[in-house]
């Protein structure tokens, strides 16, 4: 498919801090991409949620961050596991899709 997007070494820096770091990205014609991570600070400088649950039911392919770098990026069913997004956001989340929207539960500890 034809590219209509390539960003390449992406780093962000807000006050004094790196908020993006070596971040990579080649949306093509056709996908919706979705940003989520645990860093708040990146909200103002790209599209990024912190919810799974607002996403768009169109999204194709998704970016996870950890601390402004890529944690883990493609289509969506790849990326947003439980295993996943429970790295990036240190938390141990069950996931579940239903008509393309997604819902998140917070498993309990032991």
């Amino acid at each position: 498919m034809r590219e209509v997007l390539r960003a390449e070494d992406i780093h962000v820096v807000r006050d004094g801090r790196p908020v993006l770091q070596e971040i990579s990205l080649t949306v093509r014609a056709g996908e919706h991409w979705a940003l989520l991570g645990a860093n708040a600070s990146a909200a103002g400088a790209v599209l990024v949620t912190h919810h799974l649950e607002e996403l768009p039911a169109g999204t194709t392919h998704a970016l996870l961050l950890r601390d402004g770098r890529t944690l883990a990026q493609g289509p969506a069913a790849y990326v947003l596991t439980g295993d996943r997004v429970g790295k990036c956001f240190d938390l141990p989340p069950a996931l579940e899709r239903h008509g393309g929207r997604w819902t998140v539960r917070i498993e309990r500890r032991s």
